[in-house]
Order: C-alpha cells, then sequence, then structure tokens
C-alpha cells in the first residue's frame, strides 16, 4: 500500500438497487456503443461480488450484437474454475452464459492455477490489450476494490505488474488473482457500483478523503459513483 494519486469522482445517486441496476445497465451499454462505434471493440472489465448481479441480468435481455465485446475480470478467488463462488461463474449465470459473445473474446482469470502462477497468466493475457473502455468496481465494507484490500499491496506505481497475487487476503479464500490499480486506471471510464447499508461506513470515509484502496483508481477521466442516495447522508450514533 502507498499513498494515492488524487482522485476525482463524479457522484450519482440512485433511489435503490432496482434503479442502480437500471442505471448501470444504460451506461454500460451506452460505453460499448461508444467503443465499438469507434474502435470496432469494447473492452470490458467485470465486478465480482452480489452488486452488479441485478445489471448482468439485465445485460443478457439488450438487443445488441456481442461479437466486438471483449471481457475481462478485475478479481477472482482461487478456487475451481466451477465453484460457484467464482466471480467468472456469477457473471457466467447471470448473463455470459445466455448470449454469444465469441469464447475467445471471453477472458476468465485462471486463478485455478494458485495466487502466482494465476497472476502471470493473466498478466500474459493483457499483455496486448491497451486502455480499457469499461471497468466496472465494487466497494467491499472495508473500502476493498477489486482484491485491493487495506494494508495489503495495491499496485499503484506506474511500473506495477497488471496482475497481483493475493495470498493473505482479509475475506475468505484468502488466495486470490486481482488486477492492480495502475492496470485498472489504464481505462477510459471506470464504474464504481455501491449498494447496502453495510457500505455507509466506507463511503463516509471515501468522501472524507481516507486512504482507502477504491480511492487508488486514478484514470484520466476520474471515475463515475453509482450510489444509493442512503448511503451518502451522515452516520448516526
Amino acid at each position: 500500500m502507498m499513498k494515492t494519486e488524487k482522485q476525482r469522482c463524479r457522484w450519482h445517486q440512485v433511489s435503490d438497487q432496482q434503479a442502480l441496476d437500471r442505471n448501470a445497465t444504460v451506461r454500460i451499454l451506452a460505453a460499448a456503443d461508444r467503443a465499438i462505434r469507434a474502435r470496432g471493440e469494447f473492452h470490458f472489465v467485470l465486478a465480482g461480488g452480489d452488486t452488479p448481479r441485478g445489471a448482468y441480468r439485465s445485460l443478457r435481455e439488450a438487443r445488441v450484437d456481442w461479437s466486438g465485446w471483449c471481457i475481462y475480470f478485475g478479481d477472482e478467488r482461487c478456487l475451481p474454475a466451477d465453484d460457484a463462488a467464482r466471480n467468472s461463474r456469477m457473471a457466467g449465470e447471470a448473463w455470459l452464459d445466455h448470449v454469444p459473445i465469441p469464447r475467445q473474446r471471453l477472458h476468465a482469470i485462471p486463478a485455478e492455477l494458485g495466487p502466482a502462477q494465476g497472476a502471470e497468466a493473466y498478466a500474459q493475457t493483457l499483455r496486448a490489450v491497451g486502455e480499457f473502455d469499461l471497468v466496472l468496481l465494487g466497494l467491499g465494507e472495508d473500502g476493498h476494490t477489486a482484491s485491493l484490500f487495506p494494508d495489503h499491496e495495491w499496485g499503484t506505481a506506474s511500473g506495477s505488474p497488471d496482475a497481483l497475487a493475493v495470498f493473505d487476503a482479509p475475506k475468505p479464500p484468502p488466495e486470490r488473482v486481482t488486477l492492480s490499480a495502475a492496470r485498472l486506471s489504464r481505462a477510459r471510464q471506470v464504474m464504481f457500483l455501491v449498494s447496502g447499508e453495510a457500505k455507509h461506513r466506507a463511503i463516509i470515509d471515501w468522501r472524507a478523503g481516507k486512504n482507502i484502496p477504491a480511492r487508488a483508481i486514478t484514470p484520466l477521466a476520474g471515475v463515475a459513483v453509482l450510489v444509493e442516495s442512503a448511503l451518502l447522508s451522515p452516520l448516526r450514533g
């Protein structure tokens, strides 16, 4: 961990999880349309956890040409490839298994190889990829994002590896692979999705300028945060 660069945030309030899902879906599809019109491909990094699940389910109903979509993941748990707790399985069941994105454009993190080997393999996958078009991220109760945790290495330096091995995550499972903060920041657009009362303290800390992992994501265009409006109010008690 090290002190992060200045992050520019745009805070977008939504009323509840359903509104967040709708707003996120519209923004994802708009980003895809812009990228494909400009460059012929849409390079999209997915978040794990429960928060984006509704948006993923909405995406599978979209009437779009999926052939130019290229899918990556911000982090993954070192579990068997078909384990239900994998981010890739959640995204597959909610969305990816139901749409005709070419298989060669679906880039799951091979975390079943273990943290070190999985990180090295994914760094090789990303070597030919320039800026991501859109990075989707969540926020943990402790301020973590992807698998970048407080008091751990975040990979903020410009020369940081694209992917980091995590051996002692404070949440189970302890072994993970995550993209570094520097690699997540190499994106045309970054969007955080935040919902649930458990995230209230983390949002307060973030807005107060505390050095939490979420603040380490510093793309040139800044970050957009879609957040339930209740989480922007002062903590009680």
